[in-house]
């Protein structure tokens, strides 16, 4: 299903503020289209075969790791980190890289920077393929941190719930980015390992224990712990319903949106809501999928639409 594995062309490393450096990477086609991957998270990272959603031979691909993720540096630098931050350092990537537009490609948070950068310069985007939506409304934030998912999940649930006391669990996210920002470095890690292991062990429709291993990793773990938690206990740095509200800025832009059916962190509601508000765009729900991108029907469909989207353009 995937594009054969490839190795980057070139690499940088760019300095998108006195605190930032981030990592870049190029591969496939100089002269392709232009096609930027916006990983998860917030504090996630990008992977090689992320590269093999595209082909290489017309796509010119762009992979980076967003502030305080993967091999950027500072590691986990929660300062001057906001989704706007986020939406100007993609600007500066396409203006070093000397990009006049591109296709913006992103999962979960990578759907939400999408669609907030799509918002904010949609002079810039030729288009969007959009998977595992997550807009980070309140209601989203808790169904999925605060005991909706829990309901299907409840033995990971009461791993998730083991390093907060039950006085602080009203609000977990509070409680957890206030062990993940403080000085005792036993507990945020524990605190850190907890918080991503629960995002990895409800990712798939059916257990996976790579991908549960993957967000076991101690340094993905503390920086996706640590980074989400800073964003969520700041309504993501939007206004309220900011994305939907907005998503008639996108009228024009050719867009693809993957979304698994049985997705419990993400559920496909936002998708739909998307859909609606989004004029033109195109949904395609995965009968038998969860939130992942490594899940066979959601790879394979967005594999199509970045086949697709070349004839879009």
């Amino acid at each position: 299903m995937l594009f054969p594995v490839i190795q980057p062309s070139r690499t940088y490393y760019l300095q998108v503020s006195p605190e930032h450096e981030l990592y870049i990477e190029e591969s496939g086609s100089l002269d392709g289209i232009p096609v930027i991957f916006l990983h998860g998270g917030p504090g996630a990272s990008c992977e090689p075969y992320h590269r093999r959603y595209f082909d290489p031979e017309r796509y010119r691909i762009v992979l980076f790791d967003q502030r305080g993720c993967g091999k950027s540096r500072p590691h986990a630098s929660l300062k001057d980190n906001t989704t706007q931050d986020l939406v100007d350092d993609l600007e500066q990537i396409r203006e070093y890289l000397n990009i006049d537009k591109w296709v913006l490609f992103g999962g979960s948070w990578g759907s939400t920077l999408a669609l907030a950068y799509a918002e904010t310069h949609p002079e810039k985007v030729l288009g969007l393929i959009l998977r595992g939506i997550f807009l980070c409304r309140q209601q989203d934030i808790d169904w999925f941190y605060q005991g909706g998912t829990a309901r299907l999940f409840p033995d990971a649930w009461q791993h998730f719930l083991a390093p907060i006391p039950q006085a602080e669990q009203s609000n977990l996210v509070r409680a957890y980015y206030k062990r993940l920002t403080g000085d005792n470095e036993i507990e945020r890690m524990s605190a850190a390992k907890a918080w991503s292991i629960w995002e990895g062990s409800t990712a798939t429709l059916t257990p996976n224990s790579a991908v549960i291993d993957y967000f076991s990793d101690p340094h993905l773990a503390l920086s996706i712990a640590r980074i989400e938690s800073h964003y969520f206990s700041h309504n993501s740095f939007f206004e309220p319903n900011q994305l939907l509200a907005n998503a008639h800025k996108l009228k024009g832009i050719p867009g693809y949106i993957v979304h698994g059916r049985y997705d419990v962190i993400c559920p496909l509601d936002q998708a739909y809501a998307l859909h609606q508000a989004w004029p033109g765009s195109e949904l395609r729900i995965i009968a038998d999928a969860g939130h992942a991108v490594s899940e066979q029907g959601t790879t394979r469909a967005l594999v199509e639409c970045t086949n697709a989207m070349l004839e879009c353009l």
